[in-house]
């Protein structure tokens, strides 16, 4: 299994934030299935204020970066979904353009 940590902000509105977390409680069917498709093993995504942070664990024998991102623009359910989300989502301040989702460094780990 391989563990990434990604960053995302939301959008300053607390009326928007509620409806991404509602939007959160019951993710559509069709990206719940694309997710797994892709090897995605395990997800989770943490609030602070604004912040977003995911960790999002993956097979590393099924899971690409790249493939995933075509896949995710071939499927209208996935395409859809993203769109909606954006309207929630913001870069944050250390996002390249275009996208979304940043991978964050690791910079401590207690075993």
């Amino acid at each position: 299994m391989t563990r990434y940590a990604l960053a995302l902000d939301l959008v300053d509105n607390e009326t928007l934030i509620a409806e991404y977390i509602r939007a959160h409680e019951s993710i559509w069917p069709e990206v719940r299935e694309h997710l797994f498709s892709q090897g995605v093993l395990a997800m989770e995504i943490y609030r602070l204020g604004t912040r977003m942070f995911m960790v999002m664990d993956v097979d590393p024998e099924v899971y690409s970066e790249s493939t995933m991102a075509r896949a995710s623009m071939e499927n209208e359910a996935v395409v859809r979904w993203e769109a909606l989300m954006w309207t929630y989502q913001s870069p944050t301040p250390w996002t390249p353009s275009g996208q979304k989702w940043v991978p964050m460094q690791k910079v401590f780990e207690l075993r």
